[in-house]
């Protein structure tokens, strides 16, 4: 890379967050960090090793947070990569309203208000929004209600943008992790054997992201069955109805959901 490119990455203080500062760190990327606690975003600054690593304390769910967060990128920006999440796992009649409107704010109003807001700095080099969806954003999920909508809404802002934006040179690029080994793996870590889920590691998923960064994908899914399972859900949506609804009414999948487990994980913002 013969000239310094800025990425600015949402909820970077851990997980896929900061495994995506790091990688793009080591690809001589400027990078700006954002979350809420100064302490994480420090760790990632030091796990990047030295390389042009900015952070930036500020909740992307605010005003406030996001006009911190454009102060620090300035009048240019390469890419942004939205991040930063909140998950919530259970029947939805246990979800409070808490609940439901975190998952809301930070999902997708966040990544739709900042991309609004930094629109002008990714104008000038002709950047790349990146939104970090969920495989949940194609197939929706039991137990996973919430959540699966928010991705759902994201990944239609991610091809409306697309299209809003072709006539200005600004790309976007929808990322569907599957299950990912990070802290917000334990809100669901007993569902996971009953309804056969395939955890990647967070730099797995930041390497599969980066590559379809670097490559100006329209959107990329992990290999495996996954991305089998995504093209049948757009073409025979019934047939995942009758796998996945199986799944959910197994005795060892509502035996497992009535284990004692985490309800609410964030992602730091």
């Amino acid at each position: 890379m013969t000239d310094r490119k800025t990425v600015l990455i949402t909820g970077a203080g851990s997980g896929i967050g900061q495994a995506l500062a790091i990688q793009g760190a080591g690809m001589g990327f400027d990078v700006i960090i954002a979350g809420r606690s100064e302490t994480t975003l420090a760790q990632t600054v030091s796990a990047c090793g030295g390389g042009h690593v900015l952070p930036v304390v500020a909740d992307v769910t605010t005003a406030k947070g996001r006009a911190d967060i454009c102060a620090a990128v300035g009048s240019s920006l390469d890419v942004l990569i939205n991040n930063a999440g909140t998950l919530s796992v259970g029947r939805l009649r246990h979800m409070s309203d808490v609940d439901l409107e975190r998952m809301t704010a930070t999902n997708l109003v966040a990544p739709m208000a900042l991309t609004r807001d930094l629109l002008p700095a990714l104008s000038a080099p002709k950047g790349r929004i990146v939104n970090i969806g969920s495989v949940f954003g194609d197939i929706a999920y039991p137990f996973f209600a919430g959540y699966s909508a928010t991705k759902f809404g994201l990944r239609g802002f991610s091809d409306a943008m697309r299209r809003e934006l072709s006539g200005v040179g600004i790309g976007v690029t929808y990322i569907a992790p599957r299950a990912t080994r990070t802290a917000a793996e334990s809100a669901f870590r007993s569902l996971v054997e009953p309804m056969d889920m395939t955890l990647d590691s967070a730099e797995a998923v930041a390497a599969q992201a980066w590559d379809a960064i670097l490559k100006g994908k329209r959107e990329s899914f992990p290999k495996g069955k996954e991305r089998f399972f995504v093209k049948v859900q757009r073409l025979f949506p019934s047939l995942v109805d009758k796998s996945v609804g199986a799944q959910a009414r197994d005795p060892k999948t509502l035996a497992a959901l009535d284990a004692p487990m985490e309800t609410q994980i964030s992602q730091p913002q």
